[in-house]
């Protein structure tokens, strides 16, 4: 989960450099593609009985997918327009809150506890984005509402992936998610845009072998993270991606480290800590 977290927290700079070669389509469905031809080999050394396998499990892999173009989109998106440092930091700290949002109404399971931990992590995120100084309009201002909604999508889709793959190799579940997700991704690429090998370069084969790194080894750890470990524990994790987003938009790509960050998602960070190790 540790070097997952690394690939995912220097993935937020290399998708920004990403951007200047192929638009989002041609990006989100090279990244689905290429990590299913990466992870199917693998699954294929597990044992697959489609038979046993539920209309409901199908579903919750169609809906998984679905989100995960959304995401991707948003992702793409809110890193090319916005600051790629900000939004790691932003989405990597309030996801784990919407997590928590999630999971408390899925079970009815709440606490005046946690609900102040949710407060104080919403804090964070609003500091992150600026909003008391620059007010309720930074929600909007470069890329940020795509920040807010990767944060929203991914937290909802940790509970999505933990209950699918109830009854079934996780493999084989991240498998069909990165092949279904590219199938639909696949009505809106520009292929002549794909296969114009003029425009590719060196810089671009490194930064987006580092995006989908974060696709293929990342998010497939992470996805059967949140089965073993349960989806509120493996959010945990994400706390990590800040540190690693906002120095590797420095240090690559010269993006400012504004003190509203660094504040907002120690905040942000301590709620996720409270969540994890103080509730029981």
């Amino acid at each position: 989960m540790s070097l997952a977290m690394l690939t995912w927290g220097a993935a937020w700079t290399c998708a920004k450099i990403s951007n200047e070669y192929l638009n989002y389509n041609n990006l989100v469905f090279l990244r689905f593609f290429i990590g299913f031809i990466t992870i199917f080999p693998i699954a294929l050394k597990q044992i697959l009985n489609l038979s046993q396998i539920s209309f409901k499990t199908y579903l919750n892999i169609l809906i998984t997918s679905i989100l995960f173009f959304i995401y991707n989109q948003c992702f793409f998106m809110g890193t090319d327009i916005g600051r790629s440092g900000m939004g790691g930091v932003f989405v990597t700290t309030t996801n784990p809150i919407i997590t928590l949002i999630t999971a408390s109404i899925l079970n009815k399971k709440f606490n005046l506890l946690k609900g102040l931990a949710i407060i104080l992590g919403f804090i964070g995120g609003l500091i992150i984005l600026d909003v008391f100084n620059g007010g309720i309009n930074r929600l909007l201002f470069a890329g940020n509402q795509y920040f807010i909604m990767c944060s929203i999508i991914w937290g909802i889709m940790t509970i999505i992936i933990s209950k699918g793959q109830e009854n079934i190799n996780s493999l084989w579940y991240i498998t069909f998610c990165y092949f279904v997700t590219s199938m639909i991704s696949l009505f809106f690429i520009d292929l002549n845009q794909i296969l114009d090998f003029k425009i590719y370069d060196i810089k671009f084969f490194i930064n987006f072998f580092v995006v989908c790194s974060a696709m293929s080894f990342g998010t497939s750890i992470y996805m059967i993270g949140s089965y073993k470990l349960g989806p509120i524990s493996a959010s945990s994790f994400i706390f990590s991606v800040p540190i690693i987003a906002i120095l590797t938009a420095n240090i690559v790509i010269n993006e400012p480290i504004g003190f509203n960050v660094i504040i907002g998602g120690t905040i942000s960070i301590i709620s996720i800590f409270i969540i994890n190790y103080i509730i029981k």
